[in-house]
């Protein structure tokens, strides 16, 4: 009765408190929204208005996941993710534990939830899924339960369970990632602090990012990034303070072998007693055609959790992040955050189920933590792979506090960076963490990358670094020394060029390449198709042969020769940003600092997929607002028609920016239009 009271006065309150007058809508010259109102839920009103105006289709992509109607928009691959909200009960757990959500968080979840209803109710021909609105707040926790849970991984783990690998899965090691670092005063010839927020994700998408300036006069200011249905801004900066995602590796999920009674019984053995699966079905709507049929599929739960079968067992996941609410209220207490001891405090809740943050502030901290809902396991068993499923040693039940959790503050070295590499590699050889002083089940790997690499040649050179210093690093396009691929491809450079005389100039090309990725590089040009013809042989992982790189290097040289006739093609010419009608020449490889991943496009062309997309880089001094510079891949608005459709591609892909700012008198004196909701 308590948690129906507290919903319904939360409901009443965030409704009552939404004056849309109080609200204002400042379209900057590049159509950035910058969000004015008195209260945080006017602001999350607002937010949720700008940015259904800009992309109101990819919006709902998320929330229809988390209602599980999906299918009736995808067909049979929407029906795949309806059944992995069904089966991880992301709907039962949003209405089991909204009780633990703080009440003046739930009225900004409000306040976004009225503004993104009330735009669906007077865009009515926008709408992808009829009566798919109005969302409720069990509908915004679900979808923010199942984005958390497959950001950290359950999508991979389910798939092999389904195929039957998961006891020999795949090694198909993505090289996707994202950069972050932040120096002190001491390493800065200004005396600021810098930090680099450098996400590397999909350019488009539920999980491309979307710029928007937050203010309230409650204390929110807050300019950075979001993902679509975010109601807060998940990194960026305030007046004070910062930080920087990058997706980490540590162990977030456990997989278990349950040992079953007979092959299709759903009893299971556990401590001695034979337990019985509970049994539910997930009823799916499936469009086929003209049609949506109704269609329904048996999902079990045991007592570690969700569990699926197929032909070599019956496997239970266990993980953090289907079964913590809070994840997007820790995003909001960061964003409100005043002080590096407020940050602290709102990190703490470790209800992000993962991600590495670095952090920077006008009173010149730094700081990077390895985050995550960590569970406390048994040493006892090896966690590495599938774990036993018959005894209460293997089900873990609480996670490890924050302090357990590597971490550097205010380093001596002055500087901080991850590079989605080993987080015991985070700062200088001196003043990193030891890997042998933490909970080994924890999982943390201990690889690098050519970025990290790559950032250590560089910060070696400099004792301080200057602001042009600092972008140079940022947007730098270089492989290290010596190639870190999850694939070893270092032999390539050890051939005898004339022992392969059908490719022996392309072997030199590459053999004499700078390692470097502007658009006018050749040696990149021919690398730009040869990385994916080699990612594709080896599925991620290996190293690569004579004979495999002598057969890859011809099939390249083929690909070229068919559709530019030559093979000395610079990188600007294979490698196209493509956005509607416009095409521009695009800088970037895998796993260089300003990375960039890409797919086949046309006429042997490939186009921009994910890495470099939204950037700020940020600088700090006590006493001062931060200068803000950001770019983000494409523009504002997802429409064609919009003028900030794609009007940030050209100084994007030349690697410069636009200065931002959280001056509100600012913003409103330039703004290129201001208005409120209707």
């Amino acid at each position: 009765m308590k948690k129906i009271l507290l919903l319904l006065f939360c409901a009443f309150q965030s409704t009552a408190q939404i004056q849309v007058d109080n609200i204002q809508i400042a379209r900057d010259t590049w159509g950035v929204p910058h969000i004015f109102a008195k209260t945080d839920a006017e602001v999350a009103y607002g937010l949720a208005w700008a940015h259904a105006e800009d992309d109101f289709k990819t919006i709902q992509l998320t929330f229809l996941a988390g209602k599980g109607q999906l299918a009736k928009l995808q067909g049979k691959d929407g029906a795949a993710i309806d059944y992995v909200a069904g089966l991880l009960r992301t709907k039962q757990t949003a209405k089991e534990k909204i009780g633990e959500i703080s009440p003046d968080f739930l009225a900004v979840a409000h306040g976004y939830l009225d503004g993104i209803n009330k735009y669906a109710a007077l865009h009515a021909n926008e709408v992808l899924v009829k009566r798919s609105f109005p969302l409720s707040m069990n509908d915004y926790l679900s979808a923010m339960l199942l984005s958390l849970s497959v950001i950290s991984g359950a999508d991979g783990v389910l798939k092999d369970i389904f195929n039957g690998t998961i006891e020999n899965p795949a090694t198909i090691e993505e090289i996707k990632g994202s950069n972050a670092f932040a120096f002190s005063s001491s390493k800065t010839t200004s005396g600021e602090t810098f930090l680099n927020i450098n996400s590397h994700q999909p350019l488009e998408g539920p999980v491309a990012w979307y710029e928007a300036h937050l203010n309230s006069e409650e204390g929110w200011n807050m300019l950075g990034g979001l993902f679509p249905s975010g109601c807060v801004i998940f990194h960026g900066t305030n007046e004070n303070l910062g930080w920087a995602h990058t997706v980490n590796h540590q162990d977030k999920i456990d997989v278990f072998k349950l040992e079953m009674k007979r092959k299709k019984s759903r009893k299971y053995l556990f401590d001695g007693e034979w337990l019985k699966l509970e049994k539910r079905r997930v009823k799916l709507k499936v469009k086929m055609g003209a049609f949506v049929l109704p269609i329904s599929k048996k999902a079990f739960w045991s007592v570690y959790g969700a569990t699926l079968r197929n032909d070599q067992g019956t496997y239970s996941i266990r993980m953090g992040a289907n079964q913590e609410v809070r994840g997007v209220e820790e995003w909001y207490r960061m964003n409100k955050a005043k002080t590096f001891k407020e940050f602290y405090s709102a990190m703490e809740m470790i209800a992000i189920p993962g991600f590495n943050t670095v952090y920077a502030d006008n009173e010149d901290n730094i700081f990077f933590v390895s985050n995550g809902n960590i569970p406390l396991r048994n040493p006892k068993y090896d966690w590495n792979g599938v774990l036993p499923g018959n005894t209460s040693e293997t089900l873990w039940n609480e996670y490890h506090p924050f302090g357990d959790l590597p971490q550097i503050k205010n380093p001596p070295s002055g500087y901080l960076y991850n590079s989605n590499n080993t987080v015991f590699h985070a700062t200088s050889p001196s003043d990193n963490l030891n890997p042998k002083d933490f909970d080994a089940t924890m999982g943390y790997p201990l690889k690098d990358n050519n970025r990290s690499m790559r950032f250590m040649e560089h910060i070696s050179a400099y004792d301080i670094v200057s602001y042009d210093d600092f972008k140079s690093i940022k947007y730098d396009g270089q492989y290290p020394a010596e190639f870190h691929f999850p694939i070893d491809l270092n032999a390539i450079w050890e051939m005898d060029a004339i022992q392969f005389p059908e490719i022996e100039n392309e072997i030199n090309l590459l053999q004499n390449w700078d390692r470097k990725s502007n658009i006018e590089n050749i040696g990149a040009g021919f690398f730009s198709v040869l990385v994916y013809k080699i990612n594709e042989h080896y599925h991620g992982e290996g190293t690569v042969t004579e004979s495999v790189a002598s057969r890859l290097i011809a099939e390249t040289k083929t690909h070229l020769m068919q559709h530019f006739g030559k093979t000395n093609v610079p990188l600007g010419e294979t490698q196209k940003l493509v956005r509607g009608d416009k095409e521009i020449a695009l800088p970037g490889l895998p796993d260089v600092l300003a990375a960039m991943y890409t797919n086949p496009y046309k006429e042997g062309k490939r186009k921009g997929l994910a890495g470099e997309s939204y950037i700020q880089l940020v600088r700090y001094k006590k006493g001062e607002l931060p200068k803000i510079e950001t770019i983000i891949n494409y523009g504002a608005s997802n429409h064609k028609e919009s003028p900030h459709y794609a009007d940030q591609m050209e100084l994007f892909t030349q690697q410069k920016t636009k200065k931002m700012t959280l001056d509100k008198a600012t913003v409103l004196k330039n703004a290129a239009k201001i208005y409120s909701p209707k």
